[in-house]
């Protein structure tokens, strides 16, 4: 969702939120996401051949509130669409990481320039966008279809 939000933008597009917007959402930069694995597979000694569960994220945010985050810094218009998905218009992801973070993880969060370099890259290649792909035209199923067409969430 953060590089469709950021490939919008660079292109002029409105930040396409899917009904409420009140969905949470888990993010971690890819480089926190190999960091994770090797730490987990280098601390594997440690758990004795027990169950491990690690949340390989490092930050929430609600869909709604990442819009306005890109929007705010990119001069971005928000865009409020019928969802095609069947879920729950809103939701509290409530996920820890502190198994990770007890094992070393410093996580990259959005707020360090991690979104201006993602824009910035988007804006370079924002040639190679075909523009007609960028609305849903797809279904989680025939009642998300007949929905979406009569204008309800």
């Amino acid at each position: 969702m953060l590089n469709r939000f950021l490939v919008e933008a660079a292109v002029g597009h409105p930040l396409t939120v899917h009904g409420s917007g009140g969905q949470t959402r888990a993010f971690i930069h890819i480089r926190d996401s190999v960091r994770c694995i090797r730490m987990a597979v280098e601390s594997g000694d440690a758990v004795d051949d027990r169950v491990r569960v690690m949340n390989q994220m490092t930050e929430t945010h609600r869909v709604a509130d990442l819009a306005r985050l890109v929007a705010d810094e990119f001069g971005a218009q928000i865009g409020t669409v019928i969802n095609p998905r069947l879920e729950a218009d809103a939701n509290e992801l409530s996920a820890r990481n502190d198994s990770l973070r007890l094992l070393g993880l410093d996580p990259i969060p959005l707020s360090s320039g991690l979104l201006a370099d993602e824009y910035d890259l988007a804006l370079r290649y924002s040639d190679r966008v075909d523009r007609d792909r960028i609305p849903c035209r797809s279904y989680w199923n025939e009642g998300r279809r007949t929905a979406a067409e009569a204008g309800r969430t």
